[in-house]
């Protein structure tokens, strides 16, 4: 199977593009930049470009059977300072790629959305896919209105299609330098015995899942009978942001200063996806329990040469102050 996978060199491509090798299959990435904690793999094609940068994607495109969507160019706690650059760079991004993919006869887009904002604020724990969706951030509402220009697509041309709503990722290769990754960010801090920033009296809900099992998922998508389905993709329990910290400094051994500050107005208070729907779909369910996977997380943090990687990735991201690091 030769497929596509678009922001195939952020953290949760990367996973993606590992076990799709590992099923044997051909990987193109289409990516702005490359892998930041290592170098390109030699048994993948690389393309670079924009979403919107029609044809680069034509080219990357050639021969494709199956595309994964996980291009994203805002955060949902930033999303609604500026909603208008949140649909042009995405939701009209995507229009351009779908009309690329119908083009090209791409048999397959899985698209991996936001099980964490598309429902708002929920009416039920845990949140199933058949809860109503009223996102309280632009970055949610952009998601939704992929997901259904998806369906139109499939009704237009016939295109198919899988929408992946996740939870939280985290794991290795995601930058504690980054804005969103609460694990990663406090691991990161840990590590550098810097203070901990968090908005909000910690108390927040949410579901974490670890980034490999969310791969795994993207591969059974794309190789299921099954096709045009909405599945979250969860652990199916909720931690608070306090019961995080008290396993991060379990695992490392280490505490550092927690600082809390004034909760966000984008911030739902729970969030915990039920997963069963992909579980009767696709066979999926999460492996890797919280403790095991903030293990894996620290073990890969500790090896990486971060003095090295500072330097090079300097271009790529620049690490936030203190106080502007996210918890969530």
């Amino acid at each position: 199977m030769n497929c596509l996978v678009l922001g195939g060199n952020g953290f949760i491509g990367s996973h993606i593009v590992d076990q799709l090798l590992q099923a044997g299959h051909h990987v193109r990435v289409y990516d702005r930049r490359d892998e930041l904690f290592r170098p390109p793999l030699a048994a993948v094609e690389y393309f670079h470009g924009e979403l919107e940068d029609r044809a680069a994607l034509r080219s990357a495109l050639e021969d494709v059977q199956v595309v994964f969507h996980l291009i994203g160019t805002t955060l949902p706690a930033t999303s609604n300072q500026d909603p208008l650059y949140d649909v042009r760079s995405n939701v009209l991004g995507t229009l351009g790629l779908l009309e690329e993919c119908v083009k090209a006869r791409v048999s397959r887009l899985i698209f991996t959305s936001s099980g964490g904002t598309v429902y708002g604020i929920p009416q039920t724990n845990p949140i199933p896919e058949s809860h109503p969706t009223q996102p309280i951030c632009s970055y949610g509402i952009t998601k939704l209105t992929i997901e259904k220009y998806l369906w139109l697509f499939h009704h237009l041309h016939g295109l198919e299609y899988m929408v992946l709503r996740c939870s939280n990722a985290y794991g290795p290769r995601q930058n504690p330098y980054g804005q969103q990754g609460v694990v990663a960010v406090f691991l990161g801090r840990v590590a550098r015995g810097e203070p901990i920033t968090i908005w909000g009296d910690g108390t927040v809900m949410r579901d974490y899942i670890y980034v490999e099992d969310i791969a795994r998922a993207h591969l059974l998508a794309a190789t299921s009978a099954n096709g045009c389905l909405t599945l979250n993709i969860g652990s199916g329990m909720g931690h608070s942001l306090n019961r995080i910290l008290e396993l991060i400094f379990s695992v490392t051994g280490r505490e550092v200063e927690v600082r809390y500050e004034n909760a966000r107005s984008a911030d739902v208070p729970s969030n915990v996806l039920d997963s069963s729907l992909a579980q009767r779909e696709l066979g999926w369910h999460a492996r890797i329990s919280l403790v095991e996977g903030i293990r894996r997380a620290w073990d890969w943090m500790q090896s990486v040469d971060w003095g090295k990687m500072k330097a090079e990735g300097s271009a790529n991201q620049k690490p936030p102050r203190p106080e502007q690091a996210i918890a969530r």
